[in-house]
Formats: structure tokens, sequence, C-alpha cells
């Protein structure tokens, strides 16, 4: 039996993180990964979406053209190509999460699954490794809907999609939330028939409903299909009918209702470790388990699913388990984005929850108003800041071109405490998009001044400066 200072569980973003953040400290860290390292988001979720999302933007710049008095004819999409130009993406990227690059880092990597069987014990296979500390990060999968004839579909997921070899001719997406949007509106870009079928009223139902409706829109110019509202019933190879007695047809299938963690398989009762009602692992605010041995990063936490914050989240675990120290989780300034096109990006309160709280105001400023958007023919889209009544920037959401590069600076300012006039004072590059939240908090500036005591004391203030010059210059 061997011993470490550190087992982490589990080799994505949060893992990774975790274990570097560890071996920085100079301490003795084991990594143990079942399949490979670097997690959904090198294998199957970021690097690969985006990279098929950036060939499906070329596609759509091309067929755009003719706004902007180009005409383009004869666009064809070699799907080989652009699976090609995924799997180079993420054979750039791979390297940095991979096996050599950890132990560069002093980690030791263990290739099997861990199985607890003990309060600070694992089995690897046929070894027992026993541990001061531990991080689980086990991550989650596409959560699999119990819909009747499903188990006779051969369907595709977030992690399978990538397999596909052909372009499909007819595609179904059950499933209209951030991954469901992304891969509909991509593959119908490609040439894709796509069908995306939601429960919700909405496509993307988290965000405002501006943003769902700009994206709606944006679908439907792309020749999605959308049908919101709208719930399966059954499905059979080739179909399925909804509740509305409405039915698609289809070739392939893609299931993008949800994830649910994997916690299943690693003998957590015997570590002591509990999970809730939705099978993810139960942590405090400073993502240690029911176990105090034991800490828990990512996805299998129920913490918001992103790779950013996975990997933040590995660290604080990681700190926390190896200095002792009680670093806590920050839910101040987390940030999401969803990429289709337009992008919606939000961070901290947002505009939805913000109008059923009374001491908190929504700006809206639509990009029908923003130059850069009128520039390049965008202007669906629309940029509004949360305040509170100290003028406080709480919350952001920017539906838009690159509204994902535009919300880090809202990300500083909500982290920061910032106030509409801290942003209004500092002078934004124009036109760029980032016009945005400065000219939203430039209107909210001007709103304050334009009324009240704030508009009497101003006009004094001219009317006593404008005296003093007179008699200066008699």
């Amino acid at each position: 039996m061997s011993r470490t200072d550190l087992l982490v569980v589990g080799g994505g973003t949060a893992g990774i993180v975790a274990a570097k953040t560890a071996a920085t400290f100079g301490a003795e860290v084991v990594l143990v990964e079942r399949h490979r390292t670097g997690g959904d988001c090198l294998w199957t979720g970021c690097v690969p979406s985006k990279s098929l999302i950036a060939a499906a933007s070329v596609v759509a710049t091309i067929r755009r053209g003719s706004a902007f008095g180009i005409t383009a004819s004869n666009v064809a999409v070699d799907f080989a190509g652009v699976t090609a130009h995924v799997r180079a993406a993420i054979s750039a990227i791979a390297p940095v999460d991979s096996p050599e690059a950890l132990r560069d880092a002093r980690v030791t990597v263990l290739d099997g699954a861990a199985h607890f069987i003990g309060t600070n014990t694992v089995r690897i296979g046929e070894n027992r490794l026993t541990f001061t500390q531990a991080v689980i990060a086990t991550g989650a999968r596409p959560a699999i809907p119990d819909l009747a004839g499903l188990d006779t579909v051969d369907y595709l997921t977030s992690d399978t999609i990538w397999d596909l070899t052909e372009l499909p001719r007819r595609l179904l997406v059950l499933g209209g939330g951030s991954i469901g949007c992304e891969l509909a509106q991509a593959f119908a870009r490609l040439g894709s028939q796509v069908s995306i079928v939601e429960s919700a009223k909405t496509l993307v139902p988290r965000e405002d409903p501006a943003a769902a409706a700009a994206l709606t829109a944006s679908m439907v110019a792309d020749g999605v299909t959308v049908c919101t509202g709208a719930t399966a019933q059954s499905i059979n190879p080739g179909a399925v009918s909804l509740a509305d007695g409405r039915r698609i047809e289809f070739d392939q299938v893609l299931i993008s209702v949800g994830r649910t963690p994997r916690t299943d398989g690693i003998g957590l009762d015997n570590a002591g470790v509990t999970v809730d009602d939705r099978g993810y692992l139960t942590v405090d605010d400073q993502l240690r388990t029911s176990n105090p041995r034991i800490w828990a990063a990512g996805d299998v936490t129920g913490h918001p699913q992103f790779t950013h914050t996975a990997g933040t989240h590995g660290a604080l675990a990681a700190t926390n388990a190896i200095l002792g120290m009680r670093r806590a989780v920050d839910k101040t300034g987390q940030p999401r984005v969803t990429f289709t096109d337009p992008e919606i990006a939000v961070v901290g309160i947002d505009p939805g929850t913000a109008r059923r709280i009374p001491r908190l105001r929504v700006i809206t400023l639509p990009h029908r108003h923003l130059d850069r958007a009128i520039t390049e023919g965008q202007t669906q889209g629309l940029t509004q800041l949360v305040v509170d009544r100290r003028r406080r920037i709480v919350g952001a959401c920017i539906v838009g071109p690159r509204a994902g590069e535009t919300i880090g600076e809202m990300v500083l300012a909500v982290k920061q405490g910032l106030r509409a006039r801290d942003l209004a004072a500092a002078t934004h590059p124009y036109p760029t998009y980032n016009d945005g939240p400065w000219n939203a908090a430039i209107g909210d500036v001007r709103s304050q001044l334009s009324g009240g005591l704030p508009s009497r004391l101003i006009a004094m203030l001219a009317r006593a400066r404008g005296i003093l010059l007179r008699i200066r210059t008699e």
C-alpha cells in the first residue's frame, strides 16, 4: 500500500488545476484518470464545439454577403474538412492537459478507475492507495431522458456527436439549452435541416426573454425549425411524436436535455461522502464534502457547469486542502456564455431575476443604437446592466457578437462593486461592442443628473459660474 498527500480523482479541468496547484505547494500529488486527461472540455465540449461553430460561422458570413453588396454562390461544405479542423484544434490544445504535462508539474498520473474502500483509502485496479486529503473531480455526463422508444434509437449526445463522419441531412435536437442551441445552429449553417424541441416556453429558458427572442430569430433565419413549449412523447428510429400531435422526422437525433454527475460506482458510501437527491456531491462553501478529508470541484458538485468555474474551484479546493485555508466559493461574479449567434453572455444577477427585486433596476441599450453593431449589420442584440440603489453594477447581460469577450469587463465591475459612473468615467475605444455597457452606464449617469436635487444643484452652479464670469469681464 502506498500513500500520498493529495489524491485527485478525475483528470478534467477541475482535477488538473487542483493537482497542479497542490504540487506547486510542494505536496505529493497522485491524479487518477480512467479514460484520458483533459476532460469533457477538451474532447467533447468547449474545444470541439467552438471549432465547429467557427467553421459554421464562415459559411454564415459568406451567405450574409448580399447584405453588404457582395454576392457569393456555390458555397460548398466539406464535412470531412470541418471535422479535420475540429480534430486539429483538439490536437493543438491536448498537450497542455496531457499526462506528460502533469508529470512535468510533479504530479503522479495513474491510469485506472479509483474506488473508495474507506474514508482515506482507494483501490486502483489491484493496488491500494491511502491519502491525507482528496479532491473528487469526476465531472458530469449527458443526461438521458425517460422517453418511450428511446432504447430503439441510435441517438447522439454531446459526447458522441463528434463521431459523425457525414453531415446529417435531417437533425433533430431534443433540448434548447446552451449546448443544444449551439450545436443546432452550427449544423444548420453547415447544411443540415435542423429541428429543435424545447419543453420550456423559450429557448435558453434560464436567460432573459429578450435574449432568448434575439437568439430564436437568428436561428429561424438560419433555417432551424424551433418548437418551444413542446414535449417529446415518444420516439422511434426516424421520427419523434410530440405531445401536441406533431411528428418530426429525422435521420439523426441529438439528446441535449442537461447533464448528470458522475458519482456512481466510485464507492462514495465507503468514503462517507454524501450526495443530494440529484446525485451531486454535497459540499460546503469551502468545497469540503461530508468527509472532512475529501473535497470536490467541478461539475460533480452541482455548482455552475462551466470550465472556468471548474478551474477556479479546483484551485480553491486544493488550496484549502493543502494549506488548511478556509477560502469560500465566490458566487458574485460567475459569468456564463452561450456561444451562438448572437452570443449571450451573463454575469451576476440576470435581468429577469432583477425585475422581481424592487431594489434593483435594469438599464437596457438596444444595439440598434450601437454604432459598431450598425456598421456590421448586427443590430438585433442588446446590452443590459443591473444596478442596485447605490448604482453599483450587480449584473449584466450582453447579446451580440463577441458578447463573451465584452462580458469580461462586466465581471470585473460586479466583482469589484463598481458603480455605473465608474464605468462611464473610463474612456472606451470607438467603435467597439464594448461601447454597449459604456453607453448604458453613461445613460444611467445622465438620468441621475437630469432631475431632482442633482439637477437643481447643477443649474445653480452653472448660474453662479455665469455670474462670476460676467463680473470678471466687466
